[in-house]
């Protein structure tokens, strides 16, 4: 399926920009995050389609915009052009997954969580739930 040049992002590269850019917060890209994006991407049904070798070219996009003053707002301005609204909780979930991933969640994970839930307008309760999960799914 050609890609639209209007929207250069994919719903699925939305997905792995939105865990990318987790992962990408605190400056320090763990191995279990990127296990975590690279497990999601292999066995989610959402991603069943997908071409991997895009994740290159999103992490760099990623990469690229927080390199810019207003590169997560334009990040946020590209998912919700090209994210499909049906998609914006498993974007949350998925980002919750990562920041969970090594164990520990660093203020600037937490930020960026909270701007996701915003930026996304994910409702507070399913919010909840969805963190609580995650939280679950990574105890040691």
């Amino acid at each position: 399926m050609p890609q639209d040049p209007s929207h250069p992002l994919t719903p699925q590269d939305c997905l792995v920009a939105v865990m990318v850019a987790v992962s990408a917060s605190d400056e320090n890209i763990r191995t279990a995050e990127l296990v975590k994006i690279q497990s999601a991407v292999n066995h989610l049904p959402v991603f069943a389609d997908y071409d991997i070798d895009r994740m290159k070219m999103v992490s760099q996009t990623v990469f690229d915009l927080f390199e810019q003053e207003d590169g997560l707002s334009a990040l946020f301005g590209l998912i919700r052009e090209s994210l499909p609204e049906r998609l914006n909780e498993t974007a949350y979930a998925l980002a919750c997954d990562v920041a969970a991933a090594d164990g520990t969640l660093a203020e600037p994970e937490l930020r960026l969580l909270e701007e996701i839930r915003y930026e996304l307008n994910i409702d507070r309760l399913h919010a909840a739930g969805i963190e609580r999960g995650a939280r679950a799914r990574h105890m040691t």
